[in-house]
């Protein structure tokens, strides 16, 4: 099973459907994984803090997560980098707030 996240650019037309690029996916495996957040933290629309909040998660809260990727830097507790994980929601969180390393010891990369 893959689950497509479009990745929006600002991008022109093409003049015909033949020079159209590929719309960029984010594809996953159906393999799920459980993350336990170590703070309490946002889960966002998007990996990045520039999208919208859709929930905010405790400290020590287990959820399922898909895959990570990379996406907008964050500095908070101490860490700076732009993991996130994507979780079985359709939702990202950022890795930092994770247990675990960076991207809270998911083993599939987004693709």
């Amino acid at each position: 099973m893959a689950v497509g996240v479009m990745a929006a650019a600002g991008m022109a037309a093409p003049a015909s459907a033949a020079e159209a690029p590929q719309a960029e996916q984010t594809k996953v495996s159906a393999q799920l994984e459980t993350v336990t957040t170590w703070v309490q933290g946002n889960v966002r629309i998007g990996p990045a803090t520039g999208y919208r909040i859709a929930y905010t998660v405790a400290a020590n809260q287990n959820l399922s997560a898909v895959c990570w990727l990379e996406g907008g830097t964050v500095s908070a507790n101490g860490y700076t980098h732009n993991k996130w994980v994507y979780l079985s929601d359709e939702r990202y969180i950022w890795g930092g707030l994770l247990k675990g390393n960076e991207v809270g010891n998911v083993s599939s990369p987004c693709w």
